[in-house]
């Protein structure tokens, strides 16, 4: 094989991220990303003027635990939005998405001519999933900017009380916010390569769509059943909500590192199912 040959067969790593910046152009410019973006910046906004016009009448009811903090500290809604949206909201935007990623292409019958270009099967999928992933980042931080910006106007801003009781400085409640969402953000991976793994199964974007969130929906009553106690642990939602470790004195790393490793875990089982599956499907769309 000559050296031009070699070099069409294998594309450059400046051509592999043409390819990703191609895909994350083409998810963000749609419509339907910008819905879900948009109701995952509402969510904050409802729970802020829930919170605002609660002041003014009883303070009874339930809610997040941080809830009750949101009145005294805007920053406070921000680890409630997170609350409110990690266990339906944002996941079932990124199931919606990763979905989409194969299955769409091969309903819309552009699936053959990106494999026509030199990207190989495997390069193409990898590409799929960061461009996933790449959303996990920018939804979850748009939950978190909206219920800064929401609590900023609606609620006074300040020192931060933490859950050990230890007060800190408003910067400091500020990068603990941030920290807060990039662990959410790395908690969307296992169903991100679920939903992938589901989207090389069919050809219908509906489909993959729709039994993903099928999917996220089973396992999150699973993860409320008592009798079903010796496998919740292995339940990628099942330490989701251990992000709130961080706003303790000192940090507290169990259920972050045991939710890091179960959606590790997730990650390598069903991205290696999904380049099983891929690398030897038969392309016919």
């Amino acid at each position: 094989m000559s050296r031009a040959e070699t070099t069409l067969r294998t594309p450059s790593p400046l051509w592999s991220f043409g390819l990703l910046r191609s895909e994350l152009g083409t998810v963000f410019r749609r419509w339907r990303t910008l819905a879900l973006l948009g109701v995952l910046a509402a969510v904050p906004v409802l729970v802020g003027i829930a919170v605002k016009l609660q002041t003014h009448g009883d303070h009874g009811g339930g809610g997040p635990a941080f809830i009750a903090e949101v009145t005294n500290n805007g920053l406070f809604l921000v680890f409630t939005a997170l609350a409110v949206t990690l266990p339906f909201f944002l996941p079932m935007a990124i199931g919606v998405i990763a979905g989409d990623a194969i299955a769409g292409e091969a309903s819309a019958g552009t699936l053959r001519y990106l494999l026509v270009a030199p990207a190989g099967r495997t390069r193409l999928l990898l590409v799929k999933y960061a461009s996933v992933m790449v959303f996990c980042l920018v939804a979850t931080l748009v939950v978190a900017a909206s219920a800064l910006l929401v609590g900023a106007v609606l609620f006074p801003l300040g020192d931060v009380t933490l859950i050990s009781g230890i007060t800190v400085p408003f910067t400091d409640g500020l990068l603990r916010a941030v920290a807060i969402a990039g662990v959410v953000a790395v908690s969307l991976i296992g169903i991100a390569a679920l939903g992938l793994f589901i989207s090389t199964l069919t050809d219908s974007g509906i489909a993959a769509m729709a039994t993903t969130v099928g999917v996220l929906i089973t396992v999150q009553i699973m993860d409320t059943i008592p009798q079903l106690h010796t496998i919740q642990p292995y339940l990628f939602p099942h330490y989701w909500l251990s992000f709130a470790d961080l706003l303790r004195s000192p940090v507290v790393f169990d259920g972050l590192a045991k939710n890091l490793e179960v959606q590790a875990l997730y990650a390598a089982v069903f991205g290696s199912a999904a380049w099983a599956r891929f690398t030897t499907r038969d392309i016919t769309a």
